[in-house]
């Protein structure tokens, strides 16, 4: 199947395609290298985790060329993730799941452990591939499962490199990749052999995945769509806190799930507030990846181009675009980042998830006013409080329904921080210590002394 170039829309390259008979023999695969995996000491493990943080780094530049290639983001950006994810797989490789002695007493003994759980399936999006491997694999071989990874449709070229660069380091069947058109996710999420599926991707996919798991109690781990709320408090410094709204607001073209969504500012900053931010708006460079003044890069593909598209559409109808709303004269899939003002809720921009890079700006005139619209949605991914006083922004955000919360910061995520959705943001937790227990089977032994 051809794979498109976001920046031109025109193939980058061709890639396989797998079958259904294909995934059904990389779960077989993963099947047969379990229980060998299962028992293998966590030294080893360990080992394998460490050697493919190394191949990574060895390789950054081919991965990253490839991600900026089909994913679009700037070539700076993707060697940080590439970076990045060596990083989280030499971090997991130290985490621990020791035996824990719930009791010892005269007349028994009682010992919590953690036993792998058998298959796991990995389905990955499109905005950050290479990292959101990190985000599961090094934590499901640490725990001593085996894994089939499924890279999404439009962003196939990356993962598959990883895995013919890790190939003769990693034991037979126990990392598997199957690239589809979006025409396997069902039979992988189905498969009676598979024991538990993480899944990152929107909330629409996720319940699919969920009602496939449920037929035969597969575990989940869901980290999905986010509507993250930001909320300015009247006594932020707008300069001070622009720059950082921005970043959370347009990193990766905005298509990321913890991105700020919906920003929340006090009356009485709010006009100050707008023209910052479509200032950086004006400033940013908007282009091919691959040049190096490239600060935000297309869209990813075409459908979710149409998609913004569409948004862009109804904040011209329901808001005022105070900086970009440019669509590309070319074949690419870009969009300029885009400010919009005097909107509200009812709006599509304000109430769905767009995805993109344009960010729309709400008026409040109470705290209290302003946590409430805050929470009025069925996400609950993130959401950050921007304050000059840190214990009123904690008091906020005490309040605030979301599975993260940051204070004058967004998007500040690393491999020993749990990330977890609430609501229809998702189920589990990625990361960290907590993360890795998503990975693993309780069992209890109770030995009569």
């Amino acid at each position: 199947m051809a794979i498109a170039n976001p920046a031109t829309g025109e193939p980058v390259a061709t890639c396989p395609r797998g079958s259904a008979r294909q995934l059904d023999a990389a779960v077989a695969a993963a099947k047969a290298a379990f229980p060998g995996w299962a028992r293998t000491s966590l030294q080893e493990r360990r080992r394998l985790l460490t050697t493919i943080a190394d191949v990574i780094e060895a390789n950054a530049d081919e991965l990253a060329a490839l991600l900026t290639a089909e994913q679009g983001r700037p070539l700076s950006d993707a060697t940080l993730e590439a970076h990045g994810t060596a990083a989280f797989f030499r971090h997991v490789a130290g985490l621990e799941h020791e035996t824990r002695v719930l009791d010892d007493g005269p007349d028994r003994r009682v010992e919590l452990r953690r036993r792998p759980l058998g298959v796991v399936a990995a389905i990955l999006p499109w905005n950050a591939p290479l990292l959101v491997i990190a985000f599961k694999v090094p934590a499901a071989l640490l725990a001593g499962n085996t894994v089939v990874v499924k890279p999404a449709a439009t962003t196939p070229l990356a993962t598959l490199a990883l895995a013919r660069l890790i190939a003769e380091v990693t034991p037979r069947g126990v990392i598997n990749v199957v690239t589809d058109a979006n025409d396997l996710g069902d039979r992988l999420t189905d498969h009676p052999d598979v024991a538990k599926v993480t899944f990152t991707g929107s909330t629409a996919t996720g319940l699919k995945v969920m009602a496939n798991a449920a037929k035969t109690l597969k575990r989940v781990t869901l980290e999905l769509g986010g509507n993250d709320a930001a909320i300015v408090l009247d006594d932020a410094d707008p300069r001070a806190v622009a720059p950082g709204i921005f970043h959370g607001a347009f990193w990766n073209c905005g298509q990321v799930c913890l991105a700020i969504k919906r920003l929340y500012v006090h009356d009485s900053l709010y006009d100050e507030l707008c023209e910052e931010l479509a200032a950086l708006a004006r400033q940013a460079v908007v282009g091919d990846g691959s040049d190096a003044d490239t600060q935000i890069g297309p869209l990813q593909n075409r459908m979710q181009y149409e998609k913004v598209k569409g948004f862009l559409a109804d904040a011209r109808a329901h808001g005022r675009i105070v900086a970009g709303g440019e669509l590309s004269g070319s074949a690419g899939y870009f969009v300029a980042p885009t400010i919009v003002a005097d909107i509200a809720e009812g709006s599509r921009l304000v109430d769905e998830e767009q995805f993109g890079p344009i960010l729309p700006v709400l008026r409040f005139s109470t705290t209290k006013e302003a946590v409430e619209r805050a929470n009025a949605s069925p996400y609950g991914l993130g959401a950050s409080v921007w304050s000059s006083d840190l214990d009123r922004a904690v008091a906020v955000a005490d309040q605030l329904e979301a599975g993260t919360v940051w204070i004058n910061k967004h998007i500040d995520v690393a491999p020993h921080i749990p990330q977890a959705g609430a609501k229809q943001s998702g189920i589990g937790a990625e990361l960290g210590e907590v993360g890795l227990l998503e990975y693993t089977q309780v069992q209890v032994l109770n030995v009569k002394k």
